[in-house]
């Protein structure tokens, strides 16, 4: 488990550095036009030595994000936070100082300014109900002008809700971005909860994904990294669930 929160660690690092940089790298999903990005992250963006040193220092000094969460979206921070000890032992064979991963709230000492979890009013994009990220992000921004990513995570409210789904999660994000053109709005699929391709989470996950290809949104495919092995095997089809079991023999 310890190797799968890398792997969400540098598919969240190469949302950083992308957003920022002016060039482009083989492992992104990505179409640029002269106004938008569109942007994919999922499991073909999980090898840390794919990311460009340049964008990681370029992510440290200007991303200034705010990343909200419960449980589940924990997943992303404790990665980084395990990296952090990982490479000091030599994890990967990647040469780094060993302090060059670090994040903090207000990037003091060189680290990443990512703040975790500083919103008031609201928990996740399902708590206390489907509306309350919104408000708490648009209070949030009022304060802390500094600010230009945000992102939050499901907990496990997507495979209840129906396709008012665009109407509510869909919706809002568009109308943030709307109201905040300096600021990038990072979108992401609910995690995997064992219903598999034909259960309601994959369907949602698919109108999301879907929007974000339509529109060329930024996209964090938690579900589809969770869908994965760290060797890059699938398991999307085998009712793969957040504890990593799965249906191994289709009964």
């Amino acid at each position: 488990m310890k190797k799968y929160y890398f792997v969400l660690f540098a598919a969240i690092l190469l949302v950083c550095g992308y957003l920022l940089s002016c060039g482009s790298s083989k492992t992104i999903t990505a179409q640029d036009d002269d106004q938008n990005k569109l942007l994919i992250i999922g499991q073909n963006n999980v090898l840390l030595a794919d990311i460009p040193i340049e964008w990681l220092n370029k992510a440290k000094e200007d991303l200034h994000i705010a990343y909200g969460h419960t449980s589940h979206g924990s997943q992303i921070t404790d990665g980084m936070s395990g990296l952090v000890n990982f490479i000091n032992e030599g994890g990967l064979g990647l040469e780094f100082s060993h302090d060059f991963f670090a994040f903090n709230n207000g990037g003091t000492d060189g680290a990443l300014d990512l703040r975790d979890t500083p919103f008031d009013g609201a928990s996740d994009l399902g708590n206390p109900d489907r509306t309350s990220w919104a408000t708490a992000t648009r209070n949030y921004l009022a304060e802390n002008e500094d600010i230009n990513v945000i992102m939050w995570s499901w907990c496990g409210q997507v495979d209840t809700d129906s396709i008012i789904l665009a109407t509510t999660y869909l919706g809002l994000m568009d109308s943030l971005e709307k109201e905040y053109p300096n600021v990038k709005f990072v979108y992401m699929t609910g995690h995997v909860d064992g219903s598999g391709l034909e259960g309601n989470l994959h369907i949602r996950n698919e109108q999301i994904r879907q929007y974000c290809k339509d529109n060329k949104k930024i996209l964090y495919d938690f579900a589809e990294i969770e869908s994965y092995d760290p060797d890059g095997n699938y398991y999307g089809d085998k009712y793969v669930d957040d504890g990593c079991n799965y249906d191994s023999d289709g009964n």
